[in-house]
């Protein structure tokens, strides 16, 4: 049976992010089909990655059908786990994979402002794809994210991901979200996984076909 392609987007973004819809077609003018699940799940203030893992594990087919997650920041790091505990997932592809994702963002916020976090339960979080908002990616708007979210992130450590399963990195050199030195160390220790410095930032719009010949190829799509 064919192989089952699934693209998980960020954080705080959504299956109409300008990454998913260029890949998405990029996959329709080969005519093989690509999932993208929704994984605010209409409930964006209760995300975590464990409800993340969840959604898309339920997405697979029978267990004799290979898998392979192509993650975009938030969702390479989720797709990184899945492979980890799911033999069936056979490749990864991940884009800026928010490895220490953690340790790079709640400095961002100030200890101050995720202290009140913590006191108040929610965050109001800019949120550039919930489906209120209009469908462009400069649109957005600011929805409420549970502390719990913080706590569930904790138990993920890059330490447990082990499994030496075939996996392309692409990385922008100038990355302002998740630095680049992320996946330099992560790849350092997996000599299974491939690194691919670009020259952009987290977004990675400048240089998508780029991602795409590299993915093509790494995934042998026709």
């Amino acid at each position: 049976m064919a192989t089952q392609f699934i693209y998980l987007h960020g954080f705080a973004s959504s299956p109409k992010s300008a990454k998913a819809q260029n890949i998405s077609d990029r996959f329709a003018q080969i005519q093989t089909n690509l999932k993208i699940p929704d994984l605010n799940a209409g409930d964006f203030s209760h995300l975590t990655i464990t409800r993340q893992i969840t959604q898309v594990a339920a997405e697979f087919s029978d267990d004799s059908v290979p898998v392979v997650l192509i993650g975009s920041s938030l969702g390479g790091l989720t797709a990184a786990h899945l492979a980890q505990r799911h033999l069936q997932v056979q490749r990864l592809v991940l884009l800026a994979p928010a490895f220490g994702f953690l340790s790079h963002w709640l400095p961002k916020l100030g200890d101050e402002e995720v202290q009140r976090w913590q006191r108040d339960k929610y965050l109001m979080v800019y949120h550039y794809g919930e489906g209120r908002c209009l469908m462009t990616s400069r649109s957005a708007s600011t929805l409420p994210l549970s502390y719990d979210f913080v706590k569930d992130a904790a138990q993920y450590q890059e330490e447990v991901l082990q499994r030496p399963i075939p996996t392309l990195i692409l990385h922008g050199k100038q990355d302002e979200v998740i630095p680049i030195e992320a996946s330099r160390d992560f790849v350092q220790s997996r000599p299974w996984v491939e690194l691919v410095e670009l020259e952009d930032n987290h977004a990675l719009g400048n240089v998508m076909e780029e991602i795409w010949q590299a993915l093509r190829l790494f995934c042998k799509l026709p």
